[in-house]
């Protein structure tokens, strides 16, 4: 197993990153999540990959995704410093609030009981917050670190500008700066590389990207699917559908360099974010081969002529992440 440090943490997490998004009990807005038993076979076979890194957030599945992961990892008998636990904080079960001091509190605990645990390796913040000042949240997160609650933390999708106005606030008052960036990057959604990658690369920020298969577009030819999860998620529909046309020329190149290998298009497709310098791309596993597929990816290698091809047909994309201002 390939292995990475986040940041300048000190932690060590493996290439690929086990999203745990499809976990937990089934709500009408995620009726394709999977249950505790099939979370716990998961997370067994992921650790028996050598995958323990685990990616979580707060409101998934209404709180029951910690629940699921924290109660498989007990049931296998793991122990916790033998894996990487990540989870966020913005859209809140306990307030209306997002990145308030407050709210980071009392959310930060909430995590922790329902995971089981007394300290989360990585707390990230799950957007930028425009109605709480950027100190507030800073000290309330280097607070956190200081108690021992979290090791390191992170944030996710947000404009480039907002992150680097955090981190140097943070640099101001001598808190603890972001140490990963969970964006939203795929051969598909690169529009990132303008700004966000760049400071990133600035800070020593690790990136740990969200959804790096466009949501299973990068991983067969048609854009079609008959999944449960195509059929109903209408959030992935939000995010991907309105490129399309523009964006079926990258699939069929992801498709071409597969037959040309002999490896399955997923594989490109994360070799391709392996080979961008992305720390651990979280992958969204619900069947054991999907774990296989992203391990193989880590050997696949690419020439820059393959990266070049990929990336070509590639024209800007409306942004879908970030949050527009209020």
């Amino acid at each position: 197993m390939k292995h990475i440090e986040l940041g300048s943490t000190g932690i060590v997490v493996p290439r690929i990153c086990v999203g745990c998004m499809a976990f937990g009990e089934r709500f009408d807005d995620r009726p394709w999540v999977i249950d505790q038993d099939a979370t716990t076979q998961i997370i067994q076979k992921a650790l028996d990959y050598g995958l323990n890194f685990f990616d979580t957030a707060n409101t998934y599945s209404h709180g029951t995704s910690e629940q699921f992961l924290g109660k498989a990892l007990k049931t296998l008998g793991v122990k916790r410093e033998d894996v990487i636990i990540a989870t966020k904080v913005y859209f809140n079960l306990t307030t209306e609030e997002h990145l308030t001091k407050k709210a980071i509190f009392q959310e930060i605990d909430g995590s922790l009981e329902r995971l089981g645990v007394d300290y989360v390796d990585l707390y990230q913040i799950h957007r930028f917050d425009y109605n709480t000042p950027i100190e507030e949240t800073m000290e309330a997160l280097n607070e956190l670190v200081n108690s021992g609650k979290v090791r390191a933390i992170g944030a996710s999708a947000m404009y480039g500008y907002q992150f680097h106005n955090m981190q140097m606030v943070a640099h101001e008052h001598n808190w603890h700066q972001f140490e990963t960036m969970q964006n939203h990057y795929n051969l598909m959604y690169r529009e990132d590389e303008r700004e966000m990658i760049p400071i990133c690369k600035q800070y020593n920020v690790s990136l740990i990207p969200y959804s790096p298969l466009a949501a299973g577009h990068l991983a067969r030819r048609e854009w079609e699917s008959d999944s449960l999860r195509f059929k109903t998620d209408k959030v992935m529909h939000n995010k991907y559908d309105h490129a399309q046309e523009k964006d079926m020329e990258i699939i069929e190149r992801v498709y071409q360099l597969s037959q040309k290998y002999g490896h399955k298009m997923s594989e490109i497709a994360l070799a391709w974010l392996l080979h961008k310098g992305v720390a651990s791309p979280i992958i969204g596993p619900t069947k054991e081969q999907y774990l296989i597929d992203a391990v193989n990816a880590m050997d696949v290698e690419l020439s820059k002529e393959d990266m070049d091809y990929l990336e070509e047909p590639y024209i800007a994309h409306e942004v879908v992440g970030a949050l527009a201002p209020q």
